[in-house]
């Protein structure tokens, strides 16, 4: 994992901490949300950059791994999330919302460096990512319509055009960089990619500090709230766990597919939903402070399911 990804989620904090007292100030406090949408382009456009979709053929290739998975991720786990909302942060709409968007997001970087860990399938995995970050793209607009209206916050319908536009022209820029380079390739994989990989955590840093310097004084009025998340959290990762396993168990799947299925259900892609929360709800911080207190949490847990899928790999005879 890359230096700056392992303290993802200490940067993101930091980045919250400094935001709302730099919020104090009040001419920063006016002018920083202009600052917002500029940042998170340019981090949408070093993710989408250094996405391989030319692979998105392997993803095909095991048929059975690839409807379980897209299943699990898209069909699945968006019910669980709302059901685990519903019942949890009903009194918390904007925490709901965030909580909902987090968790529809399917993870396309760290949950390959987990995968290896727990000794998986790490090129199977490696094949979803491209169909993982498009459905995502396609599909959280549609998400915002359909469980946004059940958190009764407003606006839904130009959040869910916002998020369209975050993410359409950073993903229509990354790709047209790559046609224009192709016959500088090596400039490209050696240069331009590496730069923009490893900035995109500063500029998303960057954009959430504007966020939170920008709604800081309605942030402690509530700030109590988020312990709300932690069960309906836990929750989710533990309810995924099993019927993970159960789906490997009941396909016939080995050990090493299995675990692939694991953290691809499990690890969740906070960057992206962060970065189209930021730009479709500007003024409600608290969606956005749901996806930065979420990765503190998840973080360990995947560490435990990679220690938990070793233990039951050596101890059982579940796997084929």
């Amino acid at each position: 994992m890359d230096r700056l990804e392992k303290y993802q989620t200490v940067i993101l904090f930091i980045a919250v901490i400094v935001g709302v007292c730099l919020g104090q100030i009040a001419s920063i406090a006016t002018s920083a949300e202009m600052l917002i949408l500029p940042f998170l382009l340019l981090m949408l456009y070093g993710l989408f950059l250094n996405i391989p979709l030319k692979q998105i053929k392997q993803s095909f290739q095991h048929k059975r791994f690839f409807w379980a998975s897209l299943l699990l991720n898209f069909v699945w786990t968006p019910l669980l999330a709302w059901g685990l909302g519903a019942a949890f942060l009903n009194d918390h709409p904007a925490l709901w919302l965030g909580f909902i968007l987090l968790l529809v997001t399917p993870c396309t970087d760290w949950y390959l460096v987990f995968t290896a860990m727990a000794q998986g399938n790490v090129p199977l995995a490696a094949s979803l990512l491209p169909v993982n970050l498009l459905l995502q793209l396609l599909l959280l607009p549609l998400y915002l319509l359909l469980f946004g209206g059940t958190t009764e916050l407003p606006s839904l319908q130009s959040a869910a055009q916002s998020a369209m536009g975050v993410l359409v022209i950073p993903f229509a820029l990354a790709y047209g960089t790559r046609g224009v380079f192709r016959k500088r390739k090596r400039f490209l994989e050696q240069k331009l990619v590496p730069f923009f990989s490893s900035a995109q955590l500063l500029f998303l840093a960057l954009a959430v500090m504007a966020l939170f310097a920008s709604q800081s004084q309605s942030l402690f009025q509530h700030a109590t709230h988020l312990l709300s998340l932690l069960l309906p959290i836990f929750l989710f990762f533990i309810i995924n766990f099993c019927i993970a396993l159960a789906t490997g168990k009941g396909l016939s799947f080995s050990y090493k597919d299995t675990a692939s299925l694991q953290l691809t259900v499990l690890a969740r892609n906070s960057p992206l939903a962060l970065a189209v929360v930021v730009a479709a709800f500007p003024g409600e911080p608290f969606i956005a402070l749901a996806l930065v207190i979420s990765p503190l949490l998840e973080l360990p847990i995947l560490a435990l399911v990679v220690y938990a899928l070793l233990y039951i790999k050596k101890r059982t005879q579940v796997f084929i």
